[in-house]
């Protein structure tokens, strides 16, 4: 009762849950590409299910304190740069976003059409416990930083795993939005391929200790959505494509 009453705790588990939320922008991205090779009747159970054990991983991994932290620990030196457990995870998440981003690039652009249970040709369908398995590895893997920048921020676990819990929430609520946005423009899924691909070298290159502020990365993110948002408001007005006039046949009046 006491931590109800302390505005300090309620601005700690504000601040927590904002970047929770935040944070998970890229991870909702991951969740509409991986969906949708599902059939269209099963991308909200594999959403919900996804998530769900996210928020069970994110939890242990906050009751895991003492294994968390020994993730920080240096493991062997390469070549005079130092590894631990946490650099290992984050270059190997690295490495499998961006095999999966080009792999769907790939099965994307070999054959457009869609099939009847609405996934596009060329991609294979897959069942749904291995697109949940999916999203619960790769939300390890993006959550591994915020969980330990929670530790340091919040000294209540109950105020962290109610900040997880919250943030989990609104990633529910927002995910179908943005994964149905995200089917109904293939630009839009290229687009998001191709943040998949930079998130990932990102991963890689915290893994290897080269720290890029995260905010240039959503910087480059937000500017390019927007200027896609631009296009597609232009495509929509747009009845007829604009075509280029070519060379002119004289007239009595130019001749």
């Amino acid at each position: 009762m006491e931590l109800l009453l302390d505005p300090q705790v309620w601005m700690a588990f504000l601040t927590l849950t904002a970047l929770e939320i935040v944070l998970g922008i890229d991870n909702i991205i991951v969740i509409a590409i991986l969906v949708s090779r599902l059939p269209e009747a099963q991308r909200q159970m594999g959403r919900l299910l996804g998530l769900g054990f996210a928020m069970l991983t994110r939890i242990g991994l906050l009751f895991s304190l003492v294994w968390l932290m020994g993730l920080t620990s240096t493991l062997f030196t390469v070549m005079g740069e130092e590894i631990s457990g946490r650099d290992l995870i984050l270059i190997f998440g690295g490495l499998f976003l961006i095999y999966k981003s080009t792999s769907e690039v790939h099965s994307a652009l070999e054959n457009g059409a869609e099939d009847e249970g609405g996934i596009p040709g060329g991609m294979k369908k897959v069942a749904l416990w291995t697109v949940v398995l999916q999203i619960a590895i790769i939300d390890i893997v993006f959550s591994l930083d915020s969980v330990i920048t929670a530790v340091g921020l919040v000294q209540q676990l109950p105020v962290m795993v109610a900040a997880i819990v919250v943030a989990v929430l609104v990633m529910m609520w927002a995910a179908k939005p943005i994964s149905d946005f995200v089917d109904e423009h293939p630009t839009i899924k290229m687009l998001a391929l191709s943040f998949l691909v930079l998130i990932g070298v990102f991963l890689i290159a915290e893994g290897l200790d080269m720290h890029i502020p995260k905010g240039y990365i959503y910087f480059a993110m937000a500017f390019s959505v927007v200027v896609e948002m631009l296009n597609i408001r232009l495509r929509k007005r747009r009845a007829a494509p604009v075509k280029l006039h070519g060379p002119q046949a004289p007239t009595e009046e130019n001749a």
